[in-house]
């Protein structure tokens, strides 16, 4: 019930940002008579907030025993919505180069199916990884000039550490059919629009998120533990972002 409750809000975030988003750009283009905030490139420092949705999902990657078991066929992860907030740090280092920290909190889940087929039908096992990151993404930010004067894109590349609050790798007994590691960190990349108002920069961002390590934590008495080797995360974000 949960993660249907939280899909649904997904969706209808997802629809209400996206016609928030043409709205502003239809703003901020119109109003391009006038350069807005002329002399914010001359700032060293400056800083934001962030809001916005993700869709997570894991890489599955077989053990040697699955391709032996005799009723486990399918394993497989599908994506699932989670939200995420994030506070923004820029540093200028040149005229169209940025190094940025956004530490964040990420609600995210991640939902993964094992099927099971027997003579008489087969049986569908699914479990929602839920996770609550304490996250901290350091990227370069490579910027255009400015276009119309108030708008300019820009792409980015960089790392992404993370510490998940509600892992349950650590519990002794666990009543779930498997455990996933409490660290993870990830390559991302992505690209971004601004507009410039008169009192703030609006960003919208896309980023693509893929994990490095596997976070997969063997477990034995687990029952679907021995059919899985490797678990890594790969997630999409979709970001808001208000700096001034």
């Amino acid at each position: 019930m949960q993660g249907t409750n939280l899909r649904n809000l997904f969706y209808l975030y997802s629809r209400k940002s996206l016609a928030i988003l043409l709205l502003l750009m239809g703003i901020s283009l119109t109003a391009s008579a006038q350069m807005n905030l002329p002399f914010h490139d001359q700032k060293k420092v400056h800083f934001g907030l962030g809001f916005g949705s993700n869709s997570s999902k894991f890489q599955v990657i077989h053990s040697e025993e699955f391709t032996l078991h005799d009723s486990i066929k399918v394993v497989e992860s599908t994506r699932a919505p989670g939200f995420h907030l994030s506070i923004i740090s820029n540093l200028h280092l040149t005229k169209r180069m940025d190094l940025r920290a956004l530490p964040s909190l990420i609600l995210a889940e991640k939902d993964i199916r094992f099927v099971e087929v027997y003579q008489n039908g087969d049986t569908t096992i699914s479990k929602t990884i839920e996770s609550i990151y304490i996250d901290l993404p350091v990227s370069l930010k490579y910027k255009s000039d400015r276009i119309f004067d108030n708008f300019r894109f820009y792409v980015l590349g960089g790392m992404r550490f993370s510490y998940d609050l509600a892992s349950n790798s650590k519990k002794r007994k666990a009543i779930n059919i498997l455990k996933v590691d409490a660290l993870d960190y990830a390559i991302e990349y992505g690209i971004g629009l601004e507009f410039y108002f008169p009192l703030f920069i609006f960003s919208p961002e896309i980023k693509i998120s893929t994990g490095l390590p596997n976070v997969f934590v063997p477990t034995e008495g687990l029952q679907y533990s021995t059919v899985l080797d490797k678990l890594k995360s790969r997630t999409f974000f979709l970001t808001f972002q208000f700096e001034g």
